[in-house]
Parts: C-alpha cells; structure tokens; sequence
C-alpha cells in the first residue's frame, strides 16, 4: 500500500495551495509582528482574521480540485500545510513571556493562550468546509471507514468522546517527553524545563499527536477529528492544571522567563494545533495503513 507517485504529487499540490493562499496571501505584510501578542491573533485584527478565515476556505475549495479525485482525503491538507509558516514565524511562549514580567501579566497572558487554540481550530475547520463544498460540487473518490457490525449505535457518540479525552491524555504524555529540553530540578515543582526549539516542538507535537491518532483509530475506529479537536484543548487543559496563579507566582518570582513547568505549556496554540492536526491526519493514514497490512499483505 504504498503512495504512488501520482499521489505524492496531489499531496505536494495541495501543500502548494495551502502555503499560497495561506502562508502568502493571507500574511498580514503591513502589520508588523506585536510581541505583546507574538504576531497572531491580537495582531491580525477582525479583518485580519476573517481575511484568513475566506482565504483558509479557499484554499480547501482549490485543494480539493487541486487533488482530485481523492481531495477528500488530500485537500484536507493545505491549511494546516499553509499555517506551517505562520507557526515557525510565530517565535516561542519565552519571546511573549519576556514582556509580561509581573504576575497579574503573565496570568492574563495565559489566559489569552488558553482561548487563542479554538481560533486555529476554527481556521482548520474553515478549510475542511471547502473542501466539503468541493466534494458537493464535484463528488470524487473517497474513502469509508469500516465499521464493526457488533457495535451499538449508541457508540458513535461514545467512542468521539473517548477518542478527544484519550487524544489529549496520549499527546501530553508524549509531547512532555519529546519536547524536553533543559530539565532542571525543583524543590516545589520538582522540576522546570527550558523552552523547546522550534525543531523539537515540531516533531514532539506531530509525533505525539500521529501516535494518538493511530492509537484511537486502531482500538475506537474513529477518525483524525477527535485528535484535530483534541489539539485544540491540550493547551487549555495544560494551562489549567501547569500555569495556575500559585506556579506562575513561583516562577516569577525564582526563576527566568525561559522555564515552565511542563514542556506542553512552552508551545504557543498555532504550533499546538497546525502540527496536531498534521500528525493526527498521518497518525489515521498510519493506522489505516496498518490494519489493511494486517488484513492482506502480512497472510
């Protein structure tokens, strides 16, 4: 079941249309980075942010053409491939922590990077609607999941749920173990790790988000949206239980901007949720990959 090179290179021209419309048309070139809110949302503004929105929508539209018949599968691809520059521009949380030196700043501004991942997560969403359109105008090929005959309908409801709290639980074991950088022990917090390289929160998150998603695909047999939307919550749910008023107080007060008490709270929300959702969508394939493996080739 290897990729024919016919389908390596609708992969290729999806990326390519996720990264123009998104990446290049979408960019705000007269606005320059703010470091107060590290480029992103505070500083796209409404028109910004809704000018993303339609491009992101696009670019799902064209994507789909772009790869057809299989753009169901494929043009689901170009925005995550598009945010990919917006993610690696973005800088780090050490770079936005720096200018929020006081306690009653830092805690506001983790309180902003607890809601800013449902924006990413909703960009994301406004490509696949293109894509959706796309399929509506001009149905190609695609693919369907094989389902258990023994299973209660009641599990379609269940086994989502499963999958977005067992995606969260898998990808921050994970992503504390990959993103790890300097690790420095802690009589309080027992330790604080070092703000991660872009490099190393690259592969921690789409690895550990691939992992979750083939996880949840092999044993739930769902599909990548429980971890997409999974990669939207694990900041939230970190910055809820890793950056509370007692341990923001703690560093602030002992320790430099630099170190945090988890790896997964020293990635910004656009890493979190471009990277998560292109590990969750190989992590699937992966899977998918795997149990037709097991099922044809390996007899």
């Amino acid at each position: 079941m290897e990729l024919s090179w016919t389908m390596k290179l609708r992969i290729v021209a999806s990326a390519a249309v996720g990264v123009v419309f998104v990446s290049i048309l979408a960019w705000p070139w007269d606005t320059p980075p703010d470091p107060f809110g590290s480029l992103l949302v505070q500083s796209l503004g409404i028109s910004g942010a809704v000018t993303l929105l339609i491009m992101a929508f696009l670019a799902g539209l064209i994507a789909y053409f772009a790869a057809w018949p299989y753009g169901s599968e494929i043009g689901i691809l170009a925005v995550p491939f598009g945010l990919t520059v917006w993610a690696v521009r973005a800088g780090n949380v050490t770079a936005i922590v720096q200018f929020h030196p006081s306690l009653a700043q830092r805690q506001l501004l983790f309180s902003f990077l607890r809601l800013e991942p449902f924006f990413w997560l909703i960009v994301i969403v406004a490509g696949f609607a293109g894509v959706t359109l796309g399929q509506k105008i001009h149905p190609g090929h695609k693919y369907r999941e094989i389902k258990e005959k023994d299973k209660l309908n009641s599990d379609k409801y269940l086994k989502p749920i499963i999958a977005l709290a067992g995606s969260v639980l898998i990808a921050q074991f994970c992503i504390s173990l990959l993103a790890q950088d300097v690790i420095l022990s802690d009589n309080r917090l027992k330790s604080v790790v070092a703000q991660p390289a872009i490099g190393q929160i690259v592969f921690a998150v789409f690895v550990s988000f691939g992992i979750a998603a083939f996880v949840v695909k092999k044993y739930l047999n769902v599909n990548y949206i429980s971890p997409i939307i999974g990669s939207s919550l694990i900041t939230t749910f970190s910055i809820m239980i890793y950056a509370k008023p007692s341990q923001l107080s703690y560093l602030v007060e002992l320790w430099p901007a630099v170190f945090f008490t988890n790896a997964v709270v020293s990635i910004l929300p656009i890493q979190m949720v471009t990277f998560g959702t292109l590990g969750s969508i190989g992590g699937y394939w992966m899977a998918v990959r795997y149990q037709y493996w097991r099922e044809h080739e390996s007899k």
